[in-house]
């Protein structure tokens, strides 16, 4: 069976099937029908893809394990995958990953017998984000073709660029890098734009943060930084009418996007954050489903569209 490590293990109409159960999952409620337990190995910090895999669980029923780096047995010198093989024995049906290292995955791989999700490896994939961004793309332009996509930022020690560069290539889509020199990694093989040109051609505008964790210091001073590489309120008035801003958070505010426009009409920052939640409830389903841990007949549609709808038209009647 295959475990959910790579966009590169993906094809174009395995991420349209992802993508359109994610949007089945956002116009009704589904629920499995048998206990299931999926523990959440995070071993770098994290908000947003936690707690949004977290959200995700207990929306389809599954039951979350409590896993906290700092306090497990791993800092006694157990290995990552002595952790996942007790979380298995223990009686975890699925298992959710972050950790530091690049290749985790091949610590774990084929040694288990219950499916593997990368929630983020190192500086290599993270693919559930890259989902939740091309989720975001066709809920606002309903196609990826011809589509102008700059990544703008820490484009070397980021995993969020790879993936998204692979995915949205694969579907379909023009990707571009921009951002800092120093921070350019020519080897991945995509144009790159200078940051005034990616403001202005740009149907999407994908700003990355710098990641302090992964330098050795920080590369310029912030205020260089946010004037010559940063979304200014000057460059988003250049921006296409069109055109949308992501960001896959945190937000360094003031250093990458002004804070200001954060929240603004074409920022769909949080929007990615709700979508990431669904996409999430997709791959772990798609997962159990592929291992034969559930089948199509322990998914059951809880309230649909149809009923919410009449529901309310009954209580406004009342």
């Amino acid at each position: 069976m295959n475990d959910f490590i790579s966009v590169r293990d993906l094809s174009a109409k395995e991420i349209v099937c992802l993508l359109d159960m994610a949007n089945r999952f956002r116009e009704d409620e589904y629920k499995i029908s048998t206990q299931l337990f999926a523990a959440n190995l995070f071993f770098e910090p994290s908000t947003r893809t936690k707690i949004s895999f977290i959200v995700a669980e207990k929306k389809l029923g599954i039951e979350p394990l409590d896993f906290h780096a700092e306090t497990s047995s791993m800092k006694k010198g157990e290995s990552l995958y002595d952790t996942a093989k007790t979380f298995e024995a223990i009686g975890a049906n699925v298992l959710v990953v972050r950790h530091e290292a690049d290749d985790w995955d091949k610590e774990l791989a084929d040694k288990l017998s219950i499916p593997i999700i990368n929630a983020g490896a190192g500086k290599k994939d993270h693919p559930t984000q890259s989902l939740l961004d091309a989720d975001t793309i066709y809920q606002e332009f309903g196609r990826f073709s011809g589509l102008k996509i700059v990544i703008a930022g820490d484009i070397k020690h980021s995993r969020v660029a790879r993936s998204n560069a692979e995915m949205l290539s694969k579907l379909g889509a023009q990707v571009y890098f921009s951002g800092a020199p120093e921070f350019m990694d020519e080897s991945l093989g995509y144009p790159v734009l200078s940051f005034d040109e990616a403001v202005e051609n740009c149907d999407v505008l994908m700003l990355l943060r710098i990641q302090h964790e992964r330098h050795n210091e920080f590369v310029g001073a912030t205020l260089d930084y946010h004037e010559n590489f940063g979304l200014t309120i000057e460059r988003e008035k250049r921006m296409k009418k069109h055109a949308i801003i992501l960001h896959p958070g945190p937000v360094n505010r003031g250093i990458e996007i002004d804070s200001s426009l954060v929240e603004c009409n074409r920022s769909k920052i949080f929007k990615q954050m709700e979508n990431g939640v669904y996409v999430r409830m997709a791959v772990l389903t798609k997962q159990l489903l592929n291992w034969g841990i559930i089948d199509e007949n322990k998914i059951e549609k809880c309230n649909s569209l149809e009923q919410r709808q009449y529901i309310r038209k009954v209580r406004t009647v009342n």
